[in-house]
């Protein structure tokens, strides 16, 4: 395949944190978050939201202790799964400094919201001791007093303001292990506070729209927002914020990057909207193969095609396509090359056989050991 230079993103230069064992900035793979919306203090039904935003592909978790029960219960959930957690702390500093004890990877806090130096050096000091980063979190809906008197409003110069001003407590303490955001409801805000913010500092950035909605409005506006910052290269990690099950926050996440071509994680689905050329019913089929094959997680391509008139030509540039045909019989594509008919009947069992047959190929091609050299005679 030839180069292809207008698809080529410049990622912005960065300094690198970790979140537990997920590196975050300085050019590592952009991570996706999303955060629980159980009570952190129901152990077990926190752990088996966490563990199904594992199996979605979730690199990080974030987790509410708004109490110290609920910071006292993040040890149990730390301990119960693989993904790091990030404890969301807003004003009271012993939260953070229990949360770091009970196995924290991350504290989401604004240093300027917990009171005095010490306070915040108390802070520090047990994320120090426990390997915690932090992620600054400045939100359009809850900026200081001060800063909304000065500047009459939100704006993205009073965001980055606040942004900054917490940074430099931090900095201040020779703690750099850090992240901020700056998220607001409104696309074109959080997209011009992030293009200063990124101009203003080498911190990793975690970039959100801020409660953006339910499942469809949502994730538009964090497409649009997020995708046109990363098309920037402006983005180190991402979470896209929806008034939905959290899993569906991942996978958003994930489309948006595939999309960009940034990361490539399970099915590409490419299909047609469908009209009355289609030689099946489009829609159905790839509804169902979209349920069935959310469990792979090997990234590949799938064109389902109803008709003859673009079928043949996305097939070619799939791993596996499906073009609808005449009289119930419909072409098959393996590797971009017209492989065998299939009838209406069993069609999607077949896709899914073929897909899940070639995730085990690859697998088994990544996991077996490079060929040893000839030895010379």
């Amino acid at each position: 395949m030839s180069a292809r230079p207008y698809r080529d993103t410049v990622r912005r230069e960065s300094r690198r944190i970790h979140v537990g064992d997920v590196a975050v900035g300085g050019g590592a793979t952009i991570s996706v978050q999303s955060m629980t919306n159980t009570p952190t203090t129901d152990v077990a039904a926190t752990v088996s939201q966490i563990r199904a935003l594992e199996a979605a592909g979730a690199d990080i978790v974030r987790v509410s202790c708004p109490d110290a029960e609920s910071s006292a219960a993040l040890k149990e959930i730390a301990r119960a799964v693989d993904v790091p957690i990030v404890a969301d702390i807003h004003f009271h500093y012993k939260r953070a400094i229990e949360a770091a004890e009970s196995g924290a990877s991350c504290l989401r806090i604004n240093p300027g919201n917990i009171g005095s130096g010490a306070r915040v050096r108390e802070v520090v000091s047990a994320a120090r001791d426990h390997g915690c980063s932090m992620r600054i979190g400045v939100n359009a809906g809850s900026l200081e007093r001060d800063l909304l008197e000065k500047y009459g409003e939100p704006c993205p110069e009073a965001m980055v303001e606040s942004a900054l001003g917490h940074a430099r407590l931090l900095e201040d303490n020779d703690f750099l292990e850090f992240k901020i955001s700056v998220k607001a409801s409104d696309v074109f805000l959080t997209a011009a506070a992030y293009r200063q913010l990124a101009a203003a500092c080498d911190h990793p950035l975690h970039l959100g729209v801020t409660e953006a909605g339910g499942l469809v409005t949502g994730t538009v506006k964090s497409a649009i927002g997020l995708g046109t910052l990363l098309w920037e290269g402006i983005g180190d990690t991402i979470r896209v914020s929806l008034s939905a099950d959290p899993v569906e926050e991942v996978r958003a996440g994930y489309e948006i990057l595939k999309a960009l071509g940034l990361r490539h994680r399970g099915v590409t689905v490419i299909s047609c909207p469908s009209c009355a050329r289609q030689a099946f019913p489009v829609i159905e089929t790839v509804r169902v193969l979209e349920e069935r094959l959310a469990h792979i997680s090997t990234p590949m391509s799938l064109s389902v095609i109803g008709c003859v008139v673009n079928g043949p030509g996305e097939a070619r540039e799939t791993d596996i396509g499906v073009t609808g045909g005449g009289r119930g019989t419909h072409m098959v594509y393996l590797s971009g090359v017209a492989d065998h008919k299939i009838g209406e009947e069993g069609l999607v069992d077949h896709v899914v056989e073929l897909v899940e047959c070639r995730a085990a190929e690859i697998e088994a091609a990544r996991a077996a050991p490079a060929a040893a050299p000839a030895r010379s005679p």
